[in-house]
């Protein structure tokens, strides 16, 4: 937002300023009673300056806002706020005064009461309105950290819970009944790459983020069992490197699993699967034919789910596209130090 729209705004504040200038300049300025220039003159320069220390001191705390988070960096964005208003409210003090005398001038005695008290409040609205702001986003930082960690349990649960569900299971087994007549080999590796599902699951239970390089190896265990289940019918193209950044665990998984599980997948109709780093972000797409929805099936939930996991854990959005492909792009997290 510019300086001109953030005023057109704030445009019903102007007669408030007005008169408490007035009245200001009436009750400090005894002089400004008994003459009308005087009176115009001081009032004038007193309304001034509270209209430039009122806005200025507003828009700079909202600018602040959106160059450092107070979520991130508390302590960085208190400490720059306060040095920042106050700079700006005696700065603008001086200027004002200094303009006044040398155009106007006006004696020094006749303004000092009325700028400088002016100056004063502004300066204790400031930090009063600068510490309430810290303590509401300390408040609200606390109150988010607790949502996410009962989020975060009940998605690790979901997450734990659509893979050992008894349809999983029985088509996992149901696969291996046939691999182990066909070919003995890969039904062996079939029982080793769903005990790595398995042991992945048990292992990030309690973790927030983990390596792309684990991630990745996860979910080729996962996609070679879905390989074996729907063979040419399912086609995959996974092309991650093995790169030190970060990403929330099962995410990838289960991005897959939502394509699998709301999409045709036939000889006719094959399924296509991309997974792939673009720039900051992990790249899940795959060809779109929905089925029919089934009573119950809620398949947004889980793409909500991960996009408030990100949320906490990077200032990056999680993008959701939809056309002929349904596209999500995850943010890549960097590796904590």
């Amino acid at each position: 937002m510019t300086f001109a729209q953030y005023l057109k705004q704030r445009r019903s504040i102007f007669p408030w300023i007005i008169a408490g200038g007035v009245i200001m300049t009436l009750l400090v300025c005894p002089s400004c009673r008994s003459s009308l220039d005087n009176f115009l003159s001081i009032a004038g320069l007193t309304i001034t300056c509270w209209a430039l220390m009122w806005f200025g001191n507003e828009y700079l705390h909202e600018y602040l806002d959106e160059r450092i988070n107070w979520t991130r960096y508390p302590l960085k964005r208190l400490m720059v706020g306060l040095v920042a208003l106050a700079c700006y409210t005696v700065g603008t003090t001086y200027i004002v005064v200094s303009s006044a005398q040398f155009v106007f001038q006006l004696n020094l005695g006749d303004i000092f009461d009325t700028i400088y008290i002016s100056m004063g409040i502004t300066l204790a609205i400031s930090v009063i309105l600068t510490s309430r702001s810290f303590l509401f986003n300390w408040r609200q930082t606390a109150i988010d950290v607790e949502k996410f960690k009962q989020e975060s349990t009940v998605a690790r649960f979901e997450s734990l819970r659509s893979q050992v569900n008894p349809h999983f299971l029985f088509n996992s087994l149901n696969a291996l009944t046939n691999l182990v007549y066909e070919d003995q080999d890969k039904a062996a590796k079939f029982i080793k790459q769903l005990s790595e599902v398995y042991r992945y699951l048990l292992d990030t239970r309690e973790k927030e983020i983990v390596s792309l390089a684990e991630e990745k190896k996860f979910l080729d265990s996962y996609l070679f069992l879905q390989q074996i289940r729907f063979g040419d019918k399912l086609k995959l193209d996974v092309s991650l490197d093995e790169s030190s950044v970060m990403v929330a665990p099962l995410v990838l998984q289960m991005l897959v699993e939502n394509a699998i599980k709301h999409n045709e997948i036939s000889q006719e109709f094959p399924l296509t699967i991309r997974v792939y780093v673009d720039g900051n972000f992990i790249v899940v797409e795959n060809t779109l034919r929905k089925k029919k929805q089934l009573a119950g099936d809620s398949p947004g939930v889980g793409l909500d789910n991960i996009c408030r996991r990100y949320e906490f854990l990077t200032d990056e959005k999680v993008q959701v596209m939809e056309n002929d492909k349904f596209i999500v792009k995850l943010p890549l997290i960097s590796q904590p130090l």
